[in-house]
Formats: structure tokens, C-alpha cells, sequence
């Protein structure tokens, strides 16, 4: 169904069972998820959170300035996207880390062409730090990303979620399951899908973006080959 896709990972899609913190098993599994797509001949980029890492140091980035507390945030999409990087190596996946802040002795800078160049030689490229600047969420790289590839979809990975609701499922027990909406139609009723600066690039650059729950190990697999699956957002 998609020659290339954009995989947005939260990074409490890596915790596991863990409060916070990341969990070898569910990284592994991701992996193998990811590696099993990639041989089917897809072209897979990641943009990966840091919310997993970043819960635990919130206590003391309170009350920091919101750019300092946004560059941390960033470090700790590194750490993942290294993680990430090593589980899919050991699955025998070519793997690149690119990363929007320069830590060249871990990951190389992002450079759009040279991007390009590693899906085109079939390598998995895993995005860091965001779009390297305070501000923005690492939805907005998402998007930012996947309109430079040309990626045809994205992929947002919820962590036990079947895809978008009309409420919080957590908290309200009456709330509907969408399975279609469009961007604006989801700007307009507030739905809290990704910010509202990524919904406004993927709705400018006509990118559909399927919302799907990540625990079930096969969604991926099902998404790729044209099956219907969590929520898809269309303009």
C-alpha cells in the first residue's frame, strides 16, 4: 500500500510497564515490528518522543525557563533513537540516526538529501531532537520530516490507544471512537491528535496520518498492506 512511510514513536510507546524510563523487551519488540515492514520493501523514517525520559526529570525541569526544559527534552530523543538504533541492528536493519542538534560523535547531523539517500539504499533513518529548536513538538518534526521525504503517510503510534476519540478515553467512559476525520475538522473540535502547528504542515501538504494503537504488535504490518486500522486523518 506505502513505498514510504513517516513513524511517529512516542516515547512512552518505550516504557513498557516502567513509570518512566525505557524497557529493552518493548524496544526489541518495536524493532522486530519495524524490521518485519522494511523487508517487505518498505522505506520506513522514525521521528521518536522523549517522554518516556523526560517524566522523570520533569520534577526538576519545574519551574525552568521553556527553552532550556524543550533542549533537554531533545537529549532525551537521542537517547531513544540510539536505543532504537541498536535493537533494529540487531534485527539485521541498516540503521542511521540523524539528529537536528550536532552530537557527531553518536549521530550524524540531518541533512535532507543524504536522508533521502539512505531510504533510497534501503537503511531505516531514525530522526532526533525534534526540528532542533525550542517550541516546537516533536509532532511538528513529524510532519516537518515526513513533507521533506515526500513520505506518503504517517504513522502516530499511540501507546494503548485505539486511534482518536471525541473525549479523553481515560477519563471519560462515553467517549465515541472516530475511524476518519479531516485535519481541519480535528483543529476545529480540538481533538487532541498532535499540535496544532503538525496538523497545519500535514494539512497544507495534503499528508494523511493514521492514529493507531501501538501494543498491538501486527497494526503496523496491517496498516502497510491497506487494511483499515485506528483512525485515519485525511484533508
Amino acid at each position: 500500500m506505502f513505498k514510504r512511510i513517516l513513524l511517529k514513536l512516542s516515547g512512552e510507546a518505550l516504557m513498557g510497564g516502567l513509570d518512566y524510563g525505557t524497557d529493552p523487551g518493548r524496544v526489541h519488540a518495536i524493532a522486530c515490528e519495524i524490521a518485519a515492514i522494511h523487508r517487505r520493501g518498505v522505506e520506513v523514517a522514525i521521528v521518536v518522543g522523549g517522554g518516556n525520559i523526560y517524566r522523570g526529570l520533569a520534577a526538576a525541569a519545574r519551574g525552568m525557563d521553556r527553552a532550556t526544559g524543550d533542549y533537554m527534552g531533545m537529549l532525551a530523543t537521542v537517547l531513544n533513537a540510539l536505543a532504537l538504533q541498536d535493537a533494529l541492528e540487531k534485527e539485521r536493519v541498516a540503521t542511521r540516526v540523524q539528529s537536528a542538534i550536532t552530537i557527531s560523535e553518536v549521530a550524524e547531523p540531518y541533512i535532507r538529501r543524504r536522508a533521502i539517500r539512505h531510504l533510497e539504499k534501503r537503511r531505516i533513518v531514525i530522526f532526533a531532537a525534534g526540528t532542533g529548536n525550542p517550541f516546537f513538538t516533536t509532532d511538528t518534526a513529524a510532519a516537518l520530516r515526513a513533507a521533506e521525504l515526500h513520505a506518503e503517510v504517517i504513522l502516530m503510534a499511540k501507546n494503548g490507544i485505539e486511534g482518536v476519540y471525541t473525549a479523553d478515553p481515560a477519563v471519560d467512559a462515553n467517549a465515541d471512537f472516530i475511524p476518519e476525520i479531516t485535519h481541519k475538522d480535528a483543529l476545529t473540535r480540538g481533538l487532541q491528535v498532535m499540535d496544532s502547528t503538525a496538523f497545519a504542515l500535514c494539512m497544507d501538504n495534503n499528508l494523511p496520518i493514521v492514529v493507531f494503537n501501538m501494543a498491538d504488535g501486527r497494526n503496523i504490518d496491517k496498516i502497510v498492506s491497506g487494511e483499515r486500522v485506528g483512525t485515519l486523518v485525511r484533508t
